[in-house]
C-alpha cells in the first residue's frame, strides 16, 4: 500500500519563496552583466551560503556563524527589493556591477571559514538510563531454633579487708654528745658555704646511719 503524502502549508510557501528568490536572484545578475549559466549560478552560491551558515548556527552561535548569516541575508533580500521596480535593471550602477562580480569570490570565503573552523560545541553525552528496580519480595525472617541461654547468676566481689593500720616506727635515740658534735659541724658547714646542711653531708661528715642522720638534722633544726 502506498503511504498517504500529507501536504505541508509551511513546506508549499517555503518552496514558493526559495523559487521567487532564486529568480530574483537570477534576473539581478543577469542585469549586472552575468549572462548564460553564470546567471543560474549566482542564486545557487546565496542559497549554499545560507545552508552552511544555518547549520553552522544550530551547533554553535559565534560572532563568525552570525556575521556571514547577515552577509547571505542582505544578498537574498537586497535582491529581492532591487527586482521590485527601485532599480532600473536595464541601467544597473557601477558599484551594483562591482558587487555582483565580486561575489564569488566573498561566497568562497565565507564557505571556507563556516566549514573549517573549528568550533567551541562540546557535545554533551546522553545521560544513561536509569536502571529499573526489581520487585521488592517481603520474605519472613528466619527463626532461629537454638534457645536464648540462660544469663547466670550475678556473683558479688567480697569487699576488701580494712588495711591495718602501720605501726610508726620506733624514735631513734641520738646521744648528747652525738648531737653537740653534730652542731659543731653544722656551724662550721654554714660558715664555710652560707647554707644549712642536709642530711646526706652531715651523714658523710660523722660517718652514722641514714636514719640517725636524719634524726640528728631534725633535732638540729
Amino acid at each position: 500500500m502506498f503511504r498517504s503524502i500529507r501536504i505541508d502549508a509551511v513546506l508549499i510557501q517555503a518552496v514558493i519563496a526559495g523559487a521567487l528568490s532564486f529568480a530574483h536572484l537570477h534576473d539581478l545578475a543577469e542585469a549586472a552583466g552575468q549572462t548564460g549559466w553564470k546567471a543560474w549560478a549566482y542564486p545557487v552560491s546565496v542559497d549554499l551560503l545560507l545552508v552552511a551558515v544555518w547549520r553552522r548556527l544550530r551547533t554553535e552561535r559565534s560572532k563568525l556563524a552570525w556575521f556571514w548569516f547577515l552577509v547571505a541575508l542582505v544578498a537574498s533580500l537586497g535582491a529581492n527589493i532591487a527586482t521590485a521596480g527601485l532599480l532600473d535593471l536595464d541601467h544597473v550602477p557601477a558599484w551594483l556591477r562591482i558587487l555582483v562580480a565580486g561575489w564569488p569570490a566573498l561566497a568562497f570565503l565565507g564557505g571556507t571559514l563556516l566549514a573549517h573552523t573549528p568550533t567551541d560545541h562540546v557535545p554533551v553525552p546522553a545521560p544513561e538510563p536509569a536502571p529499573r528496580p526489581g520487585p521488592v519480595v517481603d520474605r519472613p525472617e528466619p527463626v532461629d531454633p537454638t534457645p536464648e541461654p540462660l544469663a547466670a547468676p550475678e556473683i558479688s566481689a567480697p569487699e576488701p579487708a580494712p588495711a591495718l593500720l602501720e605501726a610508726p616506727a620506733p624514735a631513734v635515740s641520738v646521744p648528747p654528745a652525738l648531737v653537740d658534735h653534730a652542731r659543731k659541724v653544722a656551724s662550721e658547714h654554714r660558715t664555710r658555704t652560707g647554707a644549712d646542711i642536709d642530711t646526706a653531708t652531715l651523714r658523710a661528715r660523722l660517718g652514722v646511719p641514714e636514719d640517725l642522720a636524719g634524726a640528728i638534722v631534725a633535732q638540729l633544726a
